[in-house]
């Protein structure tokens, strides 16, 4: 079973950056697509991002596309969630998944079965 672990979380101001990490250990995530999903209080877990096992695919919800860039690292077994001109709106816990079938793209939380704990992002206004 694979295990993620996110990082890099904090508080940021608004239009600043930020730089999530995951790492995943236990299965080699090379041909598995991998996703970054958040949740604030209050609202359901949504799709930020994902990208395919070979990282030649990506693809974003539309409130983030323009602004958020996902790539990995298939050697380090890393994937990163690059965050730029960040809003309030942003804030929430975000979580890395990798997806339960290999070679399958899908930004449904459903089809992912390996979650990571989270890690806070805070905007402030």
């Amino acid at each position: 079973q694979v295990r993620l672990v996110e990082s890099g979380g904090g508080l940021v101001q608004a239009r600043g950056s930020l730089r999530l990490s995951c790492a995943a250990s236990g299965r080699t995530i090379s041909t598995y697509a991998m996703g970054w999903f958040r949740q604030a209080p209050g609202k359901e877990r949504e799709f930020v991002a994902g990208i395919s096992g070979g990282g030649g695919t990506t693809y974003y919800a539309e409130s983030v596309k323009g602004r958020f860039t996902i790539s990995r690292d298939n050697a380090k077994s890393t994937v990163q969630l690059q965050m730029s001109s960040l809003k309030p709106e942003d804030t929430a816990v975000y979580y890395c998944a990798s997806h339960r079938r290999p070679y399958y793209t899908s930004s449904s939380a459903l089809d992912y079965d390996a979650w990571g704990q989270g890690t806070q992002v805070t905007v402030s206004s």
